[in-house]
């Protein structure tokens, strides 16, 4: 990962764009807040992959918008080299992913983009996944104003930190509730299909030595859900 600054000032990891991902609405089935059993299972890269196809919501400043998740990267703690929290680096920046899963990590690259993470696990087990891209859902007007385009391309939702630019998200969101607060995430009922569900290596996370090979990167193509 390169240096970022966060918004303390500090140095931090930094991770690259993916792929540009399509997007394209989608109907709502039923919608449930995912519970706080989900984020707190010991396994950060099973739910890593499980939150393909769900819908990522924001209600801030009395304006909506969701996404349908269709790209993320598990970062496994204290033993991953390519996670923040790598060797117990405990800081106030860090210090939601030491909280119970279900909480966002929202932390600040290159001192531009905000990137949201879901953080996972029990107490005091830093383990998160980060959003890095997303398929269109709904409030398309606001997600245009926010990103500043007339109308919505391929780059839209394609990277970790045009879909915090896109649902409004910024780092004074870090350690805020999932379960309750501005940003939840939801299940719609969408279907997917494994077979379009693709895993591999990290991005950006060349310095992380043997950990950086690990397959803990997940990307749903747009076709793989309905």
């Amino acid at each position: 990962m390169s240096a970022a600054i966060n918004f303390q000032g500090a140095a931090l990891p930094c991770r690259g764009l993916p792929p540009a991902v399509p997007e394209s609405p989608k109907p709502v089935i039923r919608a449930e807040v995912l519970p706080q059993s989900f984020y707190l299972r010991d396994d950060v890269v099973a739910v890593s992959r499980d939150l393909l196809g769900k819908v990522l919501r924001t209600e801030i400043g009395g304006r909506r918008t969701s996404v349908v998740i269709t790209e993320t990267e598990a970062y496994a703690g204290v033993t991953d080299k390519a996670s923040h929290a790598y060797a117990d680096r405990r800081t106030r920046r860090t210090e939601p992913m030491y909280g119970p899963g279900g909480v966002a990590y929202v932390y600040l690259c290159y001192g531009i983009h905000h990137l949201f993470n879901v953080v996972t696990n029990v107490s005091g087990v830093p383990h998160a996944v980060l959003v890095r891209a997303a398929g269109l859902h709904s409030g398309l007007p606001t997600i245009l104003q926010r990103r500043g385009k007339r109308h919505a391309d391929r780059s839209l939702l394609a990277g970790p930190g045009t879909v915090a630019q896109a649902l409004g998200i910024t780092t004074a969101l870090t350690g805020s509730s999932l379960l309750d607060g501005p940003i939840r995430i939801e299940d719609h009922g969408l279907q997917v299909d494994d077979a379009f569900i693709s895993a591999g290596p990290r991005v950006g996370v060349d310095y992380a030595g043997e950990d950086a090979g690990r397959p803990y990167r997940f990307r749903l193509d747009p076709k793989g859900y309905r």
